[in-house]
């Protein structure tokens, strides 16, 4: 059989600029608790001429090799300090670049692939046993040999969530494109109490600190699932997501305001998993959401770190037939995390003596993270190389119950098109595409049909 694949280069690529000797950055309390978690992405670019093998990448090497200048913390490695925590020495160490060739098109690839398959576009090494020589940051350039381009990127969350990610692979676009970078990356510590603000309350916002706290003292497992699982991407037309809000509106009155797509999308899944998952009796399953707060907390669009809190909804007494429901108590969840709320919790946990991270962000709960605003179809490298299709996995080192992440389309399908990328045990992804209600909207299965 004909390889696929042949890979040609892999090399740590330093930062041309050199670093300030003995640099550190310390990790907030948000990034320590995803220790155990990694980022995977590939974005997929159709390019109207094919080039010469190679010519394309040694372009995108030179000049990322110019953007990791402004990105300290991911040519850097892990080191602990003296409260056992984990810090970023900037030493310029370098991150990790593979360049490869596939066979075919981008466009036949995506025609027949599946997660297993998309994979194959990212690098990714666990943890080294000493740290110090392991790289945070991995990238993964392959050419078509008939026309496109992927990129694969893979990183710890210990140090960036989904939305800083995109970020440098923007920066590495803007680069190329114009010559600079548009949005420069911040790091800087998560805001603190205002000197002199006065809370409206004298209790913090337990609702958070409580479902953290959970999370915390929740048992590790003795050793990891071997449960396989599947994922299934589907992506719901502007058409499809209107009609699954006017759906929350149904005997549901919601003072005359429709629910975000998401808070929409998220009302119907949750019902449909519930339903195929069998836990029924007593309502749906108890779900968590991971939210972007960047806005909320005032910080710039460069941040660059972890900045998604997760907050927990409780499934009893939703009916299996009730999405209307669903959704409401998923908009009213995600009101109720607030800017006070979240320096409640930060606090708390900056607070806690070197609490251990957990092995998963929710084992108990059925996990949707809201990823609609994060920008990968700005990552124009060259004029007219655009991204056509972009994927996100959010991977730890147990399975959960499920992960959805809500993504944006193409900006040509509509404002209000989504990409949901579900992943559940195998036999329950099969169950959920021949779910009747999501049936329904007729969304279609870009990913893992078979």
């Amino acid at each position: 059989m004909e390889k696929e694949f042949t890979f040609y280069r892999k090399k740590l690529l330093p930062s041309t600029i050199p670093i300030q000797p003995g640099k550190k950055i310390e990790l907030s309390s948000l990034d320590l608790l995803m220790e155990n978690h990694h980022l995977k992405m590939v974005f997929y670019y159709k390019t109207p001429t094919v080039l010469p093998i190679g010519t394309l990448t040694t372009k995108l090497r030179i000049l990322f090799a110019e953007v990791t200048s402004y990105f300290s913390v991911i040519t850097g490695r892990l080191i602990r300090n003296n409260d056992e925590k984990w810090i970023i020495k900037c030493n310029d160490a370098g991150i990790r670049i593979v360049e490869a060739i596939a066979k075919g098109s981008v466009e036949t690839w995506l025609q027949n692939v599946d997660a297993e398959k998309e994979k194959k576009l990212i690098h990714w090494e666990d943890m080294y046993h000493i740290s110090y020589f392991w790289a945070t940051f991995y990238v993964m350039v392959t050419e078509f040999e008939e026309g496109g381009m992927a990129i694969g990127l893979s990183c710890s969350h210990l140090l960036t969530d989904p939305f800083s990610a995109t970020l440098l692979i923007k920066a590495w676009a803007d680069r190329v494109l114009w010559g600079n970078i548009s949005i420069p990356p911040f790091f800087h510590p998560l805001p603190k109490r205002s000197v002199g603000f006065h809370k409206s309350h004298q209790q913090p916002n337990n609702h958070l600190i409580n479902h953290y706290k959970s999370i915390l003292e929740s048992p590790i497992p003795s050793s990891p699932t071997t449960q396989k699982s599947k994922t299934v991407a589907l992506e719901f037309s502007d058409h499809m997501v209107q009609a699954c809000i006017k759906l929350a509106h149904l005997n549901c009155p919601t003072n005359g305001t429709d629910p975000s797509p998401f808070a929409a999308l998220v009302g119907i899944l949750w019902v449909c998993i519930s339903r195929v998952k069998g836990e029924t009796t007593n309502g749906l399953v108890d779900m968590s959401m991971g939210l972007d707060m960047r806005k909320t907390l005032g910080l710039d669009k460069g941040y660059f770190g972890n900045c998604m809190i997760y907050t927990k909804v409780n499934g009893g007494g939703i009916g299996v037939d009730d999405p209307q429901l669903a959704t409401k108590l998923t908009g009213e969840a995600i009101k109720n995390v607030n800017k006070e709320g979240i320096i409640d919790l930060v606090e708390w946990l900056d607070n806690c003596n070197n609490f251990p991270p957990p092995s998963s962000s929710d084992k108990g709960n059925l996990v949707f993270l809201n990823l609609e605003n994060v920008d990968p179809y700005s990552t124009v490298f060259m004029d007219r190389y655009e991204p056509i299709r972009i994927s996100y996995y959010n991977e730890s080192s147990i399975a959960e119950k499920g992960k959805v992440l809500v993504l944006p389309s193409h900006p040509s399908e509509g404002k209000l098109s989504r990409i949901v990328m579900v992943t559940l045990p195998n036999n329950e992804a099969i169950k959920l595409c021949e779910d009747k209600l999501l049936s329904r909207f007729s969304p279609t299965i870009i990913m893992g049909a078979t």
